[in-house]
């Protein structure tokens, strides 16, 4: 008897060595794992890392990390244990619904010995593999609950017990605190490089740089501190009823340049015209966005204005990949002050300009002023000395030369005029002067005829002649050089357009082969309906010494 009681405590102590030898071994497996979820501070690597480590912890064969959003919905759903194959044929993840939603509305431990047997088990998704025992337990970040970790069929058949529970409620605890580590890694280092594209954008638009080109580095910063997949810059149109993708950076950025969404959008619209950031779960639901956005694949969006109400510039777009985490509010915080920063940056850059155009038209008037009011009057003066003169010359060999030379003031008081009226017109960067238009006309058929036609014009056409009657002088003189190019085969040409007494009169001639007898004046006819259009008068002639003239006159 006293040597079986001996043997009995014998193997109660082996029983317990051996508890205490399995427990020793989980701790130290725990904190193994407490240190291998918080080496790392990328959030993503972190979020799986979480769920590896919870299944083998307790031996599941699956595990699973649901992010909660906003109305207590799924946003994201890691999965771990599932080959691609399995993945494959499940139709869609879980939206936070039935058992799952359970934890989320009441974030406590849960425990079951078979799902089907929970009141708020609902049936698998299709093709999802089955399953039996389960335990889920919630992670929270300060006093906020991050997700949930899901485990479910414990390897050897046997059920999820107390020590499971609080080995996982140990994780969860750690977990919290190294998605808590990871965000404000990734908020340091997004703010690190607002400051720098800030710095960037800044300097870029205050140097003269293209704003086409600081707006591609303004998508780029965007796109780099939100961790975004796409971003683009959506500027207004003209009649500001339509936002243009002027500039995108991204995968599928190519298919999206020039894009435009309408106002009336609620996600682009209503950011737009109200001045507010917009966030959005799901771009694949978000019909007013078009199809591009949806048939790349993307899902999270912001929507951030550049600019406050109501002087709103455009409007920043971002979007994420189908799947991954939705913008945090930090974000768009951050978001929000760089693009206020780049509208101020913007709008100052644009002050510059208008300064340094305001600067180039005054000089261009000043030199209008003293070419009109010195220049010309002593040359008139000079001419009207020479005229008074040439009554007292009596040989007329000198005679003739000093009508010449005042013939030839004349004409250089008409061609400084004409330089005071180019200096005088309206400086458009968006729509070039008419004077602008006639010299690359004729230097554009002096390429194709081997030399340049003389041109002459008098009065002032570029604030005289409305755009309409501009945009038929245009055409019409387009027209009238590429006959010249296609049929004259002349040698010389000259071009004059003349505002005066109320008209614009152009003259186009050549020395080329003329009409002939039967020749075709068929492309008269666009010509006579342009000046028949605004009440002038076309006509096409062979002068005396050859060649081919038209005179185009229209009132004004």
């Amino acid at each position: 008897m006293p040597q079986m009681r001996l043997d009995e405590l014998l193997a109660e102590l082996q029983v317990r060595l051996t508890a205490v030898l399995a427990t020793r071994d989980r701790v130290h497996a725990l904190l193994e794992a407490v240190v291998s979820v918080g080496s790392d501070l990328d959030l993503e690597t972190v979020l799986r890392r979480i769920v590896e480590t919870a299944t083998t912890l307790v031996d599941a064969s699956y595990g699973a990390l649901g992010v909660v959003g906003q109305e207590h919905t799924l946003l994201q759903f890691i999965p771990v244990g599932l080959s691609e194959e399995e993945i494959a044929r499940i139709e869609h993840w879980p939206h936070g619904l039935g058992l799952l939603g359970l934890l989320i509305k009441d974030a406590r431990p849960l425990r079951l010995r078979r799902i089907s047997d929970h009141p708020e088990s609902y049936g698998f998704p299709p093709g999802h593999p089955p399953m039996g025992t389960f335990l889920g337990v919630p992670i929270r970040v300060r006093d906020e609950v991050f997700g949930n970790l899901y485990l479910t069929e414990k390897r050897g058949g046997g059920e999820f017990d107390e020590e499971d529970e609080a080995v996982v409620i140990a994780l969860a605890t750690a977990a919290g605190v190294a998605v808590e580590n990871a965000r404000l890694y990734e908020e340091s280092r997004s703010r690190e490089t607002w400051l720098q594209a800030s710095s960037e954008v800044t300097t870029s638009l205050l140097s003269g740089a293209d704003p086409r080109q600081v707006l591609s580095v303004v998508a780029a910063r965007a796109r780099q501190m939100s961790d975004a997949d796409l971003v683009q810059v959506l500027l207004p149109d003209a009649d500001r009823q339509a936002l243009v993708a002027q500039v995108a950076e991204g995968e599928g950025a190519d298919d999206l340049v020039g894009s435009s969404f309408d106002v009336s959008a609620r996600l682009v619209g209503d950011t737009f015209t109200q001045g507010e950031s917009l966030f959005s779960a799901d771009l694949q639901s978000a019909s007013d966005l078009g199809s591009p956005l949806r048939r790349l694949g993307y899902g999270p969006g912001l929507m951030v204005p550049l600019g406050a109400a109501p002087a709103v510039r455009g409007v920043l777009m971002l979007a994420k990949r189908s799947g991954r985490l939705p913008f945090s509010g930090a974000a768009e915080q951050m978001l929000r002050a760089f693009a206020g920063q780049a509208a101020v940056a913007l709008e100052l850059a644009e002050a510059r300009r208008d300064a340094e155009r305001l600067g180039l038209l005054e000089d261009r008037d000043r030199i209008a002023r003293d070419l009109h009011d010195v220049v010309i009057q002593r040359l008139f003066a000079t001419a009207m000395t020479l005229m008074s003169t040439l009554r007292l010359v009596e040989r007329p060999e000198a005679a003739k030369k000093v009508q010449y030379a005042i013939d030839e003031l004349d004409e250089t008081i008409r061609q400084i005029r004409s330089s005071i009226f180019a200096l005088q017109a309206s400086y458009d960067d968006a729509r070039p002067s008419l004077r602008r238009q006639i010299v690359e006309l004729v230097e554009e058929a002096g390429s194709h005829l081997g030399f340049m036609p003389g041109l002459r014009m008098e009065g002032r056409l570029d604030t005289e002649v409305p755009e309409t009657a501009a945009e038929h002088v245009v055409a019409v003189l387009r027209e009238a050089l590429s006959n010249v190019v296609r049929h004259s085969h002349a040698t010389r040409a000259e071009v004059s357009v003349e505002v005066a007494a109320g008209g614009l009169t152009l003259l186009v001639s050549d020395n080329g082969v003329g009409l002939g007898e039967g020749g075709r004046r068929s492309g008269l006819r666009n010509i006579e309906e342009r000046a028949g259009r605004l009440g002038g008068t076309a006509l096409l002639e062979s002068p005396d010494e050859g060649g081919t003239r038209l005179r185009w006159t229209i009132p004004l």
